[in-house]
């Protein structure tokens, strides 16, 4: 107090002059900047044998700039690569699964991107697919110094039983190592899967604005998995689109905080849009269907159109479910929830306004209602698993006499979960209505005493909606509750090998086609 008392003026409070004066030299001596010109700077010291943590979704909010560059350093080998996917061929962390560089994938989809699939079924990479909010949550708890955790998600799958495969042989069917089965808990009569932490050397997060000190303010949805990532690694390495000034991005605007980020650079990559959906192409306007399948998928969409209830919060599935909203009657208000980070999704833009950071969990273009907001994948599973969540729909596989859901892989195609077995983890709290066709291309029954393929979820769906018919989970029972009028009870018993009750109110499917 000493030292302080003597920088006050006289006539002024001590203790008001010499704290101000405090903080104005203080400002000045951490006023430093993080910004670093070339990507030699910003990879510098990393080396190998680390865990590598990355933002982006899909192609939305992808730190290629780093990534490209890192691509050049084929000193650095053995990477373990966190992140929810791996680009597309040639972008993203897919050019380090090309060059070898990356041996392991932390991933919880692998989509559409067959350099990925291809390495993983011939014996090449580890491959730990991971629920996309375990995910999100795994690295969240890692950068808040919490070493464990218990999750719904996977419960009575192949993540409990430690059977999801890491690595195959050559000719992907032998499964050479597998994961761990998960320690169980009960908690208020309700199973729970114990998830460690993820803890990362390093982060490569992609963000519109940062400023010279390293606060960082991500536009539209591609905060996804950025925020999250760079709150957990020993090196934060951030490419901004903008670098701005100190105030430049408010206080309250800041996403992801200074004290995170250990180096700035300009982003110099171009973004790209995996997927373009317009509100006025031909294939958003409303036609007759041209073919039997098509017949077959409009039967179902607009049936499941009647499972929204007005001002309930809903989540959709990629494929058929997203059709469902367009039949939803004017009177119904539905708010819908994209898992990477939206609340309020609008409908599709109008081509020349699509936004390469505004994508659903589809990773198509989208634009959001009045009243929306944004957030990181971390806190979108938190809303889910927490059971804000009315409605779910999502597409399936198979489907078991007793409601257990296959909807994610089946022999020689592992595409991975996602976010499924999040969506269906709290089936108690979050309606599941599961929508496929009645028989796959072949003929054979999708409905099944058992699932064959591996299970996203155990008991969890409440109602299946096919071209054929519709039926209800009561108490672990399949009850046919509606018929497609062009059928007939006796061709749904012939194509569904699960054992049915049928409804003292059966009555026909009514829709208009």
């Amino acid at each position: 107090m000493q030292i302080i008392k003597s920088l006050a003026p006289s006539g002024v409070s001590s203790s008001n002059r010499s704290l101000g004066r405090f903080v104005r030299l203080l400002s000045k001596t951490t006023q430093h900047s993080k910004v670093v010109e070339t990507t030699d700077e910003a990879l510098k010291g990393i080396e190998s044998n680390i865990t590598l943590l990355s933002g982006g979704f899909g192609l939305s909010g992808v730190p290629d700039t780093v990534i490209n560059a890192l691509k050049e350093k084929s000193e650095v080998q053995n990477i373990t690569a966190v992140s929810n996917n791996a680009g597309l061929d040639g972008r993203g962390l897919s050019q380090l699964l090309v060059t070898g560089q990356i041996t392991k994938m932390i991933s919880s989809y692998i989509g559409g991107n067959r350099t990925f699939e291809s390495l993983y079924l011939t014996g090449k990479i580890d491959l730990e697919l991971t629920p996309q909010g375990n995910l999100a949550e795994r690295v969240r708890a890692g950068a808040a110094g919490i070493p464990a955790f218990y999750s719904p998600a996977g419960v009575g799958t192949w993540l409990e039983e430690g059977k999801l495969p890491v690595r195959y042989d050559e000719t992907g069917t032998k499964v050479l190592k597998a994961t761990e089965p998960r320690e169980v808990r009960e908690f208020n009569g309700r199973r729970f899967l114990l998830e460690n932490a993820i803890l990362g050397d390093v982060a490569l997060v992609k963000a519109y604005k940062a400023d010279t000190l390293g606060n960082c303010w991500f536009k539209g949805a591609a905060r996804n998995f950025n925020s999250v990532m760079g709150r957990n690694a020993k090196l934060t390495i951030v490419e901004a689109e903008h670098i701005v000034q100190p105030g430049e991005i408010l206080p309250e605007d800041v996403h992801l905080p200074s004290i995170y980020v250990d180096r700035v650079i300009q982003s110099t990559t171009p973004k790209d849009i995996e997927i373009f959906k317009f509100s006025e192409t031909e294939d958003s306007v409303e036609k007759a269907p041209a073919s039997e399948a098509e017949l077959k998928r409009q039967k179902i969409v607009r049936r499941a159109a009647q499972e929204f209830e007005d001002g309930s919060f809903a989540n959709l599935g990629i494929g058929m479910p997203t059709l469902a909203p367009n039949y939803l009657p004017k009177s119904i208000n539905v708010t819908l929830q994209s898992e990477n980070g939206i609340l309020g999704l609008g409908p599709y833009p109008n081509k020349g306004e699509e936004d390469p950071d505004m994508i659903n969990a589809g990773k198509e273009t989208v634009t959001v209602q009045a009243g929306s907001s944004l957030f990181g994948s971390e806190e979108s599973f938190a809303m889910i698993r927490g059971g804000k969540i009315d409605l779910t729909i999502l597409g399936g596989l198979q489907v078991s006499a007793k409601g257990d859901l296959a909807n994610w892989g089946l022999p020689g195609r592992v595409k991975g979960m996602g976010g499924a077995m999040d969506l269906v983890s709290n089936p108690q709290a979050t309606r599941v209505v599961v929508v496929m066709e009645h028989v796959d291309k072949k003929g054979r029954p999708k409905i099944l005493e058992e699932c064959a393929f591996p299970l996203t979820g155990k008991r969890c769906v409440s109602r299946l909606i096919t071209d054929l018919a519709v039926f209800d989970v009561i108490d672990e029972k399949l009850v046919l509750i509606e018929y497609d009028p062009s059928s007939s009870v006796e061709e749904i018993k012939e194509k569904t090998e699960a054992s049915f009750e049928i409804s003292p109110n059966l009555k026909p499917i009514e829709i208009d086609l």
